[in-house]
């Protein structure tokens, strides 16, 4: 069957025009196999986070150094950065030097982008003093500057997975602000503030002079984020339509009540289609019979598994997120003994006796709420 000279497209015989591209078919005779696809490349406007991380004082040491102990140096932590980067949702867009430019929102966008940025520099800053802690001689300290903003970003043949370069001033803000941060500090513009404060802990900071900027760019320094992220606070109006949805829940609801047996419902559907609210809703119709408590897990991450059952024995137990191990065990009154016959205990009130993975689950549960 011919091929179109112009896309590729396999066409029947008796097609004139192709039917993918509408281009002329070749008069000539049809070669035996498709020519090989095009590269393409896009360009796309796009709102994206822009992250600059440089090492603190890496000239310097760099010039005292051999060239392969440089690199020794620099490799481990390219690894490690790049790691925690994709590990949130980004892309590495270049390295420059001792330098690192990722964003987020490109290739794939997601919600929270601007959070998965701030989560990520706090993730590369653990990283990098844990590859201290592991080898002295690194000695490796770091500055993060994050800033959001419109870009024109070059994608690849596949958008999903390929990008190439990223042109806007997002990009060079970020690197600008970066020098207004703390050794082993995070700051972040205007927007990523506006954008990232309902899950981040932040203090203003003093204003950057910056090369190129009429005025002063202001900056805020990153302190500390929630272990699970939180929604923006929206102000809810009365809930209209899902009348069935909501009645399947309260109907269940009403099960458990009068058998006193526990129940499970999932909730499913595509993002943004109100599956939150429904929830909210449902919470305020039982407020009066049952206490409500709520668990989120990261969308993204390791170590997540249990995150959700943990935060709401948390709010159970009246633990917070700034207590350490000490205060944690003293609200949850458990020894190592306790957690043995804490979990003993309530394996055999829900008959799982004969399913050590069901133990090692909860024990791994109140393990983590220990450490």
């Amino acid at each position: 069957m011919p091929f179109c000279i112009s896309c590729g497209q396999e066409n029947p015989d008796i097609a004139k025009f192709c039917l993918a591209c509408g281009a002329p078919m070749a008069t000539a005779p049809t070669p035996a196999t498709a020519p090989p696809p095009v590269e393409t490349r896009s360009e796309e406007r796009r709102l994206v986070t822009a992250v600059f991380t440089d090492i603190v004082g890496s000239t310097a040491t760099a010039e005292q150094l051999d060239p392969e102990d440089v690199r020794a140096r620099l490799a481990p932590y390219y690894a490690e950065v790049r790691r925690e980067l994709e590990l949130h949702g980004g892309s590495v867009a270049k390295f420059i030097g001792d330098a690192v430019v990722a964003l987020f929102g490109a290739p794939i966008a997601h919600e929270d982008d601007p959070e998965r940025a701030v989560r990520a520099a706090f993730a590369l800053t653990r990283a990098v003093e844990q590859l201290n802690r592991t080898d002295e001689w690194l000695d490796l300290n770091i500055r993060t500057g994050i800033n959001t903003g419109e870009a024109i970003v070059v994608l690849g043949s596949n958008p999903g997975e390929d990008i190439g370069e990223a042109a806007g001033d997002v990009m060079n803000t970020a690197a600008r602000i970066q020098g207004g941060a703390p050794l082993n500090g995070i700051v972040v513009g205007e927007l990523t503030y506006a954008l990232t404060k309902h899950a981040i802990g932040y203090r203003e900071g003093e204003p950057v002079v910056a090369k190129g900027k009429a005025e002063p760019v202001p900056i805020w320094e990153a302190l500390d984020a929630r272990d699970v992220p939180t929604r923006r606070e929206v102000r809810r109006g009365t809930l209209v339509g899902r009348e069935e949805e909501l009645a399947k829940l309260l109907g269940l609801w009403e099960q458990v009540v009068d058998v006193r047996l526990p129940a499970t419902a999932t909730v499913v559907g595509t993002p943004g289609i109100g599956k939150s609210r429904l929830l909210e809703e449902f919470g305020a119709r039982t407020a009066e019979q049952g206490t409500l408590l709520v668990g989120r897990c990261l969308p993204y991450g390791e170590g997540i598994t249990y995150w959700a059952v943990t935060e709401i024995l948390k709010a159970s137990a009246g633990i917070l997120q700034s207590e350490g191990a000490a205060e944690i065990s003293e609200k949850l009154g458990l020894s190592d003994e306790a957690v043995q016959a804490a979990v003993t205990g309530v394996c055999s009130k829900l008959g799982l006796d004969h399913e050590p993975d069901d133990r090692r689950r909860l024990l791994a549960v109140l393990t983590y709420l220990r450490s």
